[in-house]
């Protein structure tokens, strides 16, 4: 990636979010409270700039759980210091979305 992308209020929680622990779509729409139509796009983009990384939880699990497989986001390098720059913009970000509160 050769720019930092400038990032929204809302993408730069959603990174909050997930290194604050909350690591699937719906904890991130419960800790911003942002609606799924807004989350999920913007996950789409941030790993498309790949600022996140995804991956599906295995079957297993969901079914000894009983509920569907979980997609697990995580920062990348370049999300973490993407996150880093956001602290700076938006300083009350860490105020909204506590850092390592919460884990999967």
């Amino acid at each position: 990636m050769a720019t930092e992308p400038k990032l929204s209020h809302t993408t730069a929680m959603i990174l909050q979010a997930i290194d604050a622990g909350f690591v699937y779509g719906f904890s991130i729409m419960e800790m911003t409270g942002l609606p799924s139509g807004t989350v999920y796009p913007a996950m789409r983009r941030l790993e498309e700039d790949e600022l996140i990384r995804s991956r599906w939880e295995r079957q297993a699990i969901a079914d000894r759980e009983q509920r569907p497989p979980r997609k697990y986001y995580q920062l990348t390098a370049g999300g973490k210091t993407t996150l880093e720059s956001s602290r700076k913009r938006y300083p009350l970000l860490q105020r909204m979305v506590p850092p390592a509160e919460a884990k999967s």
